[in-house]
């Protein structure tokens, strides 16, 4: 069996969103009361205290009104979070859950039909009535529904991610065709066959609009109703520019997805390049993480293959005709070379991606 998660956009009546908005205080609410017993039950006993929301709701009778598995959901995130804290202490120690930003979520489980999704309505445990959905694409009539994630964003649009479950038969494709790809903070990528995809800086072709905006917000009095709508003006930009990007991330995987059987590429760590080199801005708009996530589940889908190589594999000082090592194409200012052995020319990214899929491909077949 396998999970497969599909994100439509809900249009949800005024009654409708005040339960969505009492349901997310109440989540946040039960998140941060918890925590906050736990950590002064340690102080004063030195012991793990084992809380449950069932036990507040005595106290504070409005938790009643909302989804009682949102609220055991929250209570498993905080379990999380404190288990991976003691697994990898460098995560941090579970926060408590702001009420003034703007990204709102709860997640319910789907128990005996409490959760339905036909002819565009979707019905979820608490509401009287049914919520009306924008679904783009028909859910097969084997998947079975196993949770829903309801979402608000900062600009105030609603989303459900529902989680549906199916049995997962998937044939392994034959490794045929090998595409190498060399990360490119300009063109997103160069592939092993000197193709790139000409990738728009989205977010630098908004960032002097966005600036302008944020300006205005920065300086308006807070509170006020002036501000509100412009924050929600700066995060509708926010919005476009990320709906833009995954769009083209979306579209560039698939078509790679369908036209090659294995794809190879460096397992760069992305947020110590940010870091180290600067680049957290130009990083952050190439998406390169993302596009690897969509690269990989699609692939997988249909029975074919991700190589990752190692992020200290030298591919971009290598000949990819005769192996001749290069040094001096460690300074990166250097994107043209000529071999001294073999007089081959070659293209920094170009080669690097070649020299990717012949790795890729000795990984793959040793």
């Amino acid at each position: 069996m396998a999970n497969k998660a599909y994100k439509f956009r809900i249009y949800p009546n005024a009654e409708q969103r005040v339960l969505f908005a009492k349901t997310f205080g109440c989540v946040r609410f039960i998140y941060n009361k918890m925590l906050s017993d736990k950590i002064e039950y340690y102080k004063e006993n030195k012991q793990k205290l084992n809380n449950t929301p069932a036990q507040y709701k005595t106290e504070f009778e409005w938790l009643k009104e909302v989804d009682s598995l949102a609220l055991c959901n929250a209570q498993q995130n905080l379990q999380k979070a404190f288990t991976n804290f003691f697994t990898n202490p460098k995560s941090g120690f579970p926060k408590f859950k702001s009420k003034h930003k703007n990204r709102k979520s709860y997640t319910t489980n789907n128990q005996k039909g409490s959760i339905t999704l036909e002819n565009g309505y979707l019905k979820l445990p608490k509401f009287a009535e049914l919520i009306k959905v924008k679904q783009y694409r028909l859910i097969p009539s084997d998947y079975k529904i196993k949770s829903a994630t309801i979402s608000q964003t900062p600009s105030g649009k609603y989303y459900a991610s529902i989680l549906f479950e199916y049995e997962k038969q998937v044939q392994e494709t034959e490794l045929n065709n090998f595409l190498g790809l060399d990360f490119s903070m300009h063109e997103l990528y160069k592939d092993s066959n000197g193709n790139e995809p000409q990738y728009p800086r989205y977010y630098r072709q908004a960032e002097k609009r966005l600036k302008c905006e944020q300006r205005k917000l920065s300086l308006m009095q807070k509170d006020s109703n002036n501000r509100r709508k412009q924050r929600i003006r700066v995060a509708k930009l926010h919005e476009k520019v990320a709906s833009q990007r995954k769009d083209f991330m979306y579209k560039q995987s698939r078509q790679i997805a369908n036209a090659y059987d294995c794809i190879c590429i460096e397992n760069l760590d992305m947020k110590a390049m940010a870091q180290s080199l600067h680049f957290g801005k130009s990083v952050a708009d190439n998406g390169w993480g993302m596009f690897t996530t969509f690269l990989q589940y699609k692939l997988e889908e249909m029975g074919k293959k991700l190589v990752k190589v190692d992020r200290f594999f030298a591919s971009s000082q290598i000949c990819s005709c005769c192996g001749y090592k290069n040094i001096e194409t460690k300074n990166l200012s250097i994107r043209a070379w000529d071999c001294p052995d073999c007089g081959t020319h070659h293209d920094r990214d170009v080669n690097a991606a070649i020299n990717i899929r012949n790795e890729g491909m000795r990984l793959v077949f040793a």
